[in-house]
C-alpha cells in the first residue's frame, strides 16, 4: 500500500503567501490592533472573503504562521545528525533558514516581538537541547555543574536573544561567522 503526501494547490500556497507578505507589511507601518482584515486583503491583492477562506481572524492567521515558523525550524532539527548536542550544524542550518526569510524575522522577532512567535521558537529551542541534553547524559558520564533546567535556559534564552540582535542590526555576520561564534559560546562540539 503506497501513501500519497497530500499536495497543496499552489494557487493557495500563492494566496497564503501573498497575505503573508502583506501582513510583515503592515506590521512594519503598524501596531498588530491597528490591522484588518481589509488592509491586509487591499495590500495583499484579494478580497476579504478570500482571506476568510484561510484564516477565521487575524489571530487566527498569526497562530497559523508561528506554527508554520515552528515546523520550518523543526523540519531543520529533524534533518540534525543523531549523535546528542546542539551542534553547530543545527544552528548554521537554522541561522540560514532566518537568513534566507529575514524579513518575515525582523518583523516578528525583533520589531514588534509578537510573543506568540518569541514563545513558541524559545520553547522548540529548549525542547530540542533538553532531548539532546538527556541522549548526551544517558550516552556518557557527563556531570554537569550547572543544573540542567539552568542550562535549557541560559542556552535556548541566548541563541534567541543572539538572533533577535542579529536581526536588529541588520544581519552584519554571515550565518557560518554568527553560528560558529555561538558554537565558541556555548562550547558546541563541532561537525566531523
Amino acid at each position: 500500500m503506497s501513501t500519497k503526501v497530500q499536495r497543496i494547490d499552489p494557487r493557495v500556497l500563492r494566496t497564503r503567501l501573498l497575505i503573508r507578505e502583506a501582513f510583515i507589511e503592515l506590521l512594519q507601518e503598524l501596531e498588530v490592533e491597528k490591522i484588518t482584515v481589509n488592509r491586509i486583503a487591499e495590500r495583499a491583492t484579494i478580497n476579504r472573503v478570500t482571506f476568510y477562506l484561510h484564516y477565521k481572524d487575524i489571530p487566527d492567521m498569526i497562530d497559523k504562521l508561528a506554527e508554520e515558523m515552528i515546523n520550518e525550524i523543526q523540519a531543520i532539527f529533524q534533518e540534525a545528525p543523531d549523535p546528542p548536542g546542539f551542534t553547530i550544524q543545527i544552528l548554521l542550518n537554522m541561522l540560514e533558514h532566518i537568513a534566507e526569510n529575514s524579513n518575515f524575522y525582523k518583523v516578528l522577532l525583533a520589531s514588534k516581538r509578537i510573543p506568540v512567535f518569541t514563545e513558541r521558537l524559545m520553547k522548540l529551542i529548549a525542547d530540542f537541547i533538553t532531548i539532546r541534553m538527556d541522549k548526551l547524559e544517558a550516552s556518557s558520564t557527563v556531570n554537569l555543574k550547572v543544573k540542567k533546567d539552568i542550562t535549557i535556559w541560559y542556552g535556548s534564552s541566548a541563541i534567541i536573544g543572539t538572533i533577535v540582535f542579529w536581526l536588529r542590526n541588520d544581519l552584519p555576520y554571515t550565518p557560518v561567522f554568527l553560528a560558529a561564534q555561538l558554537a565558541e559560546l556555548l562550547h558546541l562540539p563541532k561537525p566531523e
